[in-house]
């Protein structure tokens, strides 16, 4: 019945580009998990169509139930025995969600700000490219509603009031970023994942967050430069397109051989402060929730691990 259920399900999303499944982050996040839960679900991307105004993607559909926003969509692919991250730990649960909540926190409003906010990047990048994606007339119109969302949304992630001028928090924006940036490094290291050999709910978030920044051809983004320096970061993103989406047409890359780098092996101050600021968050949560794992816990439908690039040709043990 699940099998046939997961058949069923259509996922839209806006399309590809840049070596990418697709170039939005909350849709990234979703394709991501599909393919690390082996979901089987048919993609509908919703560009030239007027579905790009009056649906708000992702929206994953199963027979009459529409579910939106990524964590939702997780939630419910979950309940069908979906669930990547089956094997974690209580303890890995409550990090896994103290880090998706820092990602929101202090990585998303830099990104939308540089994507939506910053003028060049706005008018060289991402206006030309989702005007071009949308059916005439809405070409004149999506764009502009879609960054109006995200400045919205960038007031209201850091706590200030909707007429609050943008140029007054961009300093501490991008700073609390390039932190998160870091913390996200340290606590990857040199493994594939962040949990294990295999991809859970975090990596999912992680990509859906770091692969447009890592791959959009930006004209001005101190952003990512800096997640540029982080090598094993955008090996990490490397590795599950090289991984997870060879095959699709919209992610010829190149794979590229070899262990990830290594990376600082000591915190600085401001990394370590954030450090502390995640596990105390994580004890939280950890001792709110006894039952993080609350659905059923079956056998879930999960595919066989698939080698990584590093450990399939690398000869020597990590």
């Amino acid at each position: 019945m699940n099998q046939n259920m997961a058949a069923a399900m259509e996922l839209r999303c806006w399309g590809g580009d840049w070596g990418l499944p697709s170039v939005h982050t909350e849709s990234l996040i979703v394709l991501a998990y599909t393919k690390f839960s082996g979901a089987e679900v048919a993609v509908s991307p919703i560009d030239w169509t007027w579905k790009t105004i009056t649906v708000t993607v992702p929206e994953l559909v199963c027979g009459d139930t529409a579910v939106q926003e990524p964590t939702q969509i997780l939630n419910f692919l979950r309940k069908q025995r979906f669930n990547a991250d089956y094997e974690l730990t209580a303890r890995q649960g409550a990090d896994t969600m103290a880090y998706i909540a820092l990602l929101e926190e202090k990585l998303r409003p830099a990104l939308l700000h540089t994507f939506w906010v910053d003028a060049e990047n706005y008018s060289n990048l991402t206006r030309p490219w989702f005007a071009s994606r949308s059916p005439f007339p809405l070409n004149f119109f999506v764009p502009g509603r879609l960054a109006s969302g995200a400045l919205s949304r960038i007031l209201l992630t850091t706590g200030e009031a909707p007429l609050h001028r943008i140029s007054e928090v961009e300093g501490k924006i991008y700073s609390d970023a390039k932190e998160c940036l870091n913390l996200l490094s340290y606590r990857l290291g040199t493994a594939n994942f962040f949990f294990g050999n295999s991809p859970t709910s975090l990596d999912a978030f992680a990509f859906g967050f770091l692969a447009p920044l890592h791959k959009a051809s930006l004209p001005s983004s101190p952003l990512q430069s800096h997640l540029r320096q982080l090598d094993n970061l955008t090996g990490f993103c490397d590795n599950i397109l090289a991984v997870y989406f060879s095959s699709d047409h919209f992610c010829k890359i190149a794979a590229q051989a070899g262990p990830l780098p290594p990376v600082q092996e000591t915190m600085d101050a401001n990394l370590q402060k954030l450090t502390q600021l995640v596990n105390k968050e994580s004890n939280l949560i950890e001792k709110m929730d006894d039952n993080l794992r609350s659905s059923p816990q079956h056998k879930p439908h999960r595919p066989e691990p698939k080698p990584s690039l590093s450990s399939a040709k690398s000869s020597t043990p990590a």
